[in-house]
């Protein structure tokens, strides 16, 4: 078995240089953006968008190995297949939100639970350290010098006390299980709000949601508005392979564009719903999606509303999602939405303005 040799060390804030048995190279950037540059000559970027799991990871060579290099204007190898696979892969991921749901809570189950121990007795961490103090033998340099057996001693009693307050803290943290179950179930508006900003909803979208609103009413009902970003997520261009294997870059024709930004928008709509659903025993969600738009007669950046619906909850349980156009899905709902082709989506009314 062969050894490998790797060194890492920092020299500068975000520059890292790589040293291995057969190359070198130097990493930089920050979180979301790191490139490498590597000695073999092979150039990688990985870029993501924070708090999504998503990223997009690009490498070039300034030669291919055993085989004839196809250059670029800059000079560097691009491999067409992965550049092709990789930007279908974004594709297909903005437009399949709908197909997941981040929560599926059981409240009920959730305020039966058991506690996981009598409160009145020792814990399952402190009992499992204390029975590794009672059971300890010294070794043999622990029979000779006592110094030794006293620090080991010592060690084992520190983990009873780490023990006894990890304890403490899994008996309160179901506590508060309990205590947040029983309000949810109570249909209680002021723990669903305490309960989304404690396990920050909408991490999963961070990065495609710019900012959010919400508002839960008395009649089991809850108002999400939000604005969408759209021009920072939904490439201009596309990519595809030409009949001789060459990369091909163009820019989308503008029915092609907004047919994409069509099932972006819808696709998060009904991931917001699901995740809303999925959390919380509410039965309708009223969703408000906005984005910023370029006012060209006053030269200003104004706010409007490009789709408002009304979601309930058991005709959305009935839909199945990896079969729908989440756009065409609309249809099943109460909602105001206005699209061209050519022009993407246009100013509605919201179907309930409570929001302040």
């Amino acid at each position: 078995m062969g050894f490998r040799f790797r060194k890492s060390f920092k020299v500068a804030p975000g520059v890292r240089v790589n040293l291995g048995k057969k190359s070198a190279s130097v990493s930089f950037g920050v979180k979301g953006a790191r490139h490498t540059i590597s000695s073999t000559g092979r150039r990688t970027s990985s870029i993501g968008i924070p708090g999504t799991g998503l990223y997009y990871t690009k490498s070039k060579y300034a030669k291919k190995p055993g085989s004839k290099p196809k250059l670029t204007n800059n000079q560097e190898y691009v491999d067409p297949f992965q550049e092709v696979e990789e930007f279908n892969e974004l594709i297909e991921y903005i437009l399949s939100f709908h197909k997941e749901c981040d929560y599926n809570y059981d409240w009920e189950a959730i305020a039966k639970e058991q506690p996981p121990f009598n409160a009145e007795e020792k814990g399952p961490n402190e009992a499992a350290a204390l029975d590794k103090l009672n059971n300890y033998e010294p070794n043999v340099l622990g029979k000779f010098f006592k110094i030794f057996n006293n620090r080991h001693r010592e060690e084992l009693e520190e983990e009873v006390k780490k023990a006894r307050e990890e304890d403490k803290k899994l008996y309160k943290a179901w506590e508060n299980r309990r205590k947040i179950s029983q309000s949810i179930l109570k249909n209680d508006p002021k723990a669903y709000m305490i309960l989304l900003e404690d396990i920050q909803f909408f991490k999963e979208l961070s990065g495609f949601i710019n900012s959010l609103k919400i508002q839960a009413l008395e009649d089991d009902v809850m108002i999400i508005e939000y604005d969408i970003n759209i021009d920072e997520v939904i490439p201009s261009y596309y990519k595809t392979l030409t009949k001789s294997g060459k990369l091909s870059i163009r820019k989308y024709n503008k029915t092609d564009y907004y047919a994409i930004v069509k099932g972006y928008v819808s696709s998060i709509t009904f991931r917001i719903a699901r995740n809303i659903f999925g959390l919380l025993p509410i039965n309708t969600v009223i969703i408000n999606t906005q984005t910023e738009v370029l006012n060209t007669q006053v030269g200003r950046i104004d706010n409007i509303t490009i789709l408002s619906v009304k979601i309930d909850k058991n005709t959305l349980k009935e839909m199945n999602f990896d079969l729908i156009d989440p756009f065409d899905a609309l249809n099943n709902f109460e909602h105001n939405v206005k699209f061209l082709k050519t022009k993407g989506f246009q100013t509605v009314e919201k179907l309930y303005e409570s929001i302040s």
